[in-house]
């Protein structure tokens, strides 16, 4: 038995895109601002600022609607997940409340984005 979506609303998929791509640039704000200024692993920053960098590289075709970089971002963000979801446990005070952030935004993300991708495919 097939399931039938009925087709997405113009009005649905851009609240679609907007929440992907504004839980995207908070995701990259946080993840800067955590490991820049916040709450570094190092004082003054470290290296690992740059775990930021893939969020970049996929706003672009967020925005856009490109659909392939929405499949390719949801799986992406998982590993933003899993930071946040291991930090979260090991990490204490402001470093756990910044990885819950990470935690709910990632998860925003994943939503909007398997979503969308789900709603724009080609019927088949």
């Amino acid at each position: 038995m097939a399931l039938h979506l009925h087709p997405a609303s113009p009005r649905l998929l851009r609240a679609l895109r907007l929440t992907a791509a504004s839980s995207l640039a908070l995701l990259f704000v946080l993840s800067i601002s955590w490991e820049l200024w916040l709450a570094p692993l190092r004082p003054g920053g470290s290296l690992v600022a740059l775990k930021a960098l893939p969020l970049v590289l996929a706003f672009p075709g967020i925005a856009a609607g490109r659909r392939y970089t929405y499949q390719w971002s949801s799986m992406l963000v998982l590993a933003y997940f899993a930071e946040g979801v291991m930090r979260a446990w090991s990490e204490r005070g402001l470093s756990q409340a910044l990885a819950a952030a990470e935690i709910a935004l990632s998860l925003v993300f994943f939503a909007a984005a398997v979503s969308f991708a789900r709603l724009t495919r080609a019927a088949a």
